[in-house]
């Protein structure tokens, strides 16, 4: 999605279950990252694919990120993982990044930022359905029920006919469905995974993994013809470094750290902040339109992720 990058949305999303109890004091700056720099890498990524295709600007940003973070493990602690840990960083990997973040990129080309953001926080949605339909899955609630159905109004509201505008375009609006769909799938899978790798580790094998799966990927799309590196613009250049240093380097990780500090339910309510900062920026810099549709279609997604996400923290209390 990010980065976008679960709801677990960038990440329940990386490998690993709750750990130990961590202090308010590493858990608030690391819910600020994924609040903040995460919504603010949707505009990020729209710059970049302004004239940088958009599988090759992010393999390359995020297989720079995995080698940079492994250098340093390397040289800190070591850099330790079994087959399986391997393994497992290649599935999620490949769904988080090249089925979740790749898809946004692409679909940045012809849809904006805020817009962009609205779709992937329907995220929890997918993550309730995957959880029901999956083997031994447990059936949602009448009010996840009810979130379910007052998501799926926000989102037809979003995407449906014209009423202040033009209709996003269809087919990137289908991908990033299923971009949400392979984001949640890979947050499940980390969440779950048998032996995790620490966070930071996991993280690590992840973007050393998807990142050459985004690149093949983008040279098969032929990628290569229109990648013309003199004529990046300024702009566009300092967005990708944006993404590589703030949103790999520093908000993917935290994510990873989340996922095992705290529980899927709290860590999914950046899905609430996330939408706000990314329409507020896609306004503000780029002067991407705002219409009543667009707001009322925002509270109702947000409110529909507000009432799943506080019956799954029921659940998980409970449990």
């Amino acid at each position: 999605m990010t980065d976008r990058l679960s709801p677990a949305r960038p990440d329940g999303r990386v490998p690993g279950r709750p750990g130990a109890p961590a202090s308010s004091l590493a858990l608030v700056p690391a819910f600020a990252a994924i609040y903040l720099i995460w919504g603010s890498t949707y505009l990020g990524m729209r710059l970049v694919v302004e004239a940088i295709p958009p599988f090759l600007a992010a393999g390359a940003r995020f297989l720079l990120a995995g080698l940079i973070l492994a250098l340093w493990l390397a040289c800190t602690r070591r850099l330790r993982a079994t087959r399986r840990q391997w393994r497992d960083g290649l599935i999620s990997g490949a769904l988080l990044l090249l089925g979740g973040n790749g898809v946004v990129m692409w679909a940045e080309q012809k849809i904006p930022s805020g817009i962009t953001t609205l779709i992937i926080s329907c995220s929890p949605l997918f993550m309730v359905l995957i959880n029901w339909l999956a083997p031994r899955g447990s059936r949602p609630s009448g009010a996840t029920f009810f979130g379910l159905a007052l998501g799926l109004g926000g989102l037809l509201l979003l995407i449906g006919g014209p009423a202040g505008g033009a209709p996003p375009d269809p087919a990137s609006c289908a991908g990033l469905l299923l971009g949400c769909l392979s984001w949640s799938l890979g947050s499940l899978y980390s969440h779950h995974a048998r032996q995790p790798a620490e966070p930071l580790t996991a993280a690590t094998l992840q973007m050393l993994c998807g990142g050459p799966l985004m690149l093949l990927a983008g040279i098969a799309g032929g990628e290569l013809r229109a990648l013309h590196l003199a004529a990046v613009p300024l702009r566009s250049a300092l967005a990708w470094g944006y993404l590589v240093g703030a949103g790999s380097l520093v908000a993917f990780p935290c994510y990873a750290w989340l996922l095992k500090h705290s529980t899927p339910a709290r860590v999914s309510t950046y899905a609430y902040v996330n939408p706000v900062v990314a329409v507020f920026l896609g306004w503000l810099l780029l002067g991407e339109p705002v219409t009543p549709r667009t707001l009322l279609a925002a509270a109702v997604i947000v409110a529909a992720v507000a009432v799943i996400t506080l019956q799954r923290a029921r659940a998980e209390a409970r449990a």
